[in-house]
């Protein structure tokens, strides 16, 4: 086990704790094995009754994934990048179809890995210091670790605006969008943590409180009018015919974005909609990630984000209509059976 996650079970409670603190607990491949690895022990032993998933010291529950080294490892053959994607996907399909039920506790930054990590939990508690956001095409990357999935079932085109844009929600968002299941004070959660061997459910809902009102449904119609359309030149040309100050600021934020991922995101909401099983996700999300991690655009735009920090990404093609449809097929051919990703 590694030391960047902490996997321990005391009085019917199997505790998680992500533990790599100056990093914002991001993600890497020895913490998906060992989220992998508690979770099988676990599955047997009855005096284990319940799983949570929270974060060791430090702000954030969850800043993502280990960006830098899939970068890196693009840059050459993919191979570790694709490695990573293999067992982080794995650990995401495992906590989907888990039989116990997992709490997880977004107590701060969630992004990226974090969602992932969270969202296929039977329960999920968001509180006051909650963020909750895909950026991923900011960096020339997509909503992965099931964004098709969960990005699409949000209510009208919610899920296309956050995917696209990378919008932060905060914890009363989260839970209007069912995101969270629940909404706790930051101060609760030590008691929850306590008492949760109890009965997940009983005790979260015992310690809830009524959510703020959440900004973004005061957004909701236009959000849902100017993001109609799975075009995405459709979307850029809504966004420049509307006059209001949110369609401006919104198409000020695409034009900062991967036209290739946002383009890339689109179809994988479409798709993910009408995805057969989770499994069946996971295995195109892999397919896609395997190709994007080694194109220009992810290159670029951690070199602009992340290392350079210039946030001056030069993508390329540079505009949406660039985007050929051919390039879009491509990037979604399903790998070669030897090659595909498999839950097991």
């Amino acid at each position: 086990m590694t030391q960047d996650l902490i996997a321990e079970a005391d009085g019917g409670v199997g505790r998680i704790r992500l533990n790599r603190p100056k990093a914002i607990h991001a993600l890497n491949r020895a913490m998906c094995d060992g989220v992998l690895e508690a979770l099988e022990a676990w599955r047997d032993d009855a005096a284990v009754r319940v799983i949570t998933i929270d974060h060791a010291e430090g702000r954030g529950f969850c800043a993502g994934g280990d960006i830098r080294m899939l970068a890196e490892s693009g840059a050459k053959d993919g191979a570790e990048a694709r490695a990573f994607f293999h067992t982080e996907y794995r650990m995401n399909h495992r906590l989907f179809t888990y039989a116990k039920p997992i709490v997880a506790f977004m107590d701060g930054i969630t992004m990226g890995g974090g969602v992932g990590i969270s969202q296929p939990c039977r329960f999920r508690v968001a509180t006051e210091n909650t963020k909750l956001a895909m950026p991923e095409t900011g960096i020339g990357l997509f909503p992965d670790v099931g964004g098709g999935w969960y990005l699409s079932r949000l209510p009208g085109r919610v899920g296309q605006y956050l995917a696209l844009t990378g919008h932060r929600l905060d914890g009363a968002e989260c839970h209007a969008l069912g995101l969270a299941t629940h909404y706790l004070p930051a101060e609760r959660l030590a008691e929850a943590k306590t008492r949760i061997a109890q009965g997940p459910e009983a005790v979260l809902d015992a310690l809830a409180v009524a959510a703020p009102d959440a900004a973004i449904l005061a957004h909701r119609d236009e959000i849902d009018r100017l993001f109609a359309s799975d075009r995405l030149e459709d979307i850029f040309a809504a966004l420049a015919a509307d006059d209001s100050d949110f369609a401006r600021a919104t198409l000020a934020t695409l034009e900062t974005k991967s036209p290739q991922t946002m383009k890339v995101s689109l179809k994988l909401l479409l798709d993910g909609k009408t995805m057969p099983s989770f499994a069946d996700e996971m295995r195109q999300e892999y397919a896609v990630g395997s190709r994007v991690v080694q194109r220009h655009d992810f290159l670029e735009g951690v070199r602009a984000v992340i290392v350079d920090k210039d946030n001056a990404p030069q993508w390329n093609p540079p505009t949406p209509d660039g985007v050929s449809d051919h390039l879009i097929d491509q990037i979604f051919a399903p790998l070669p059976d030897d090659e595909a990703w498999t839950p097991q």
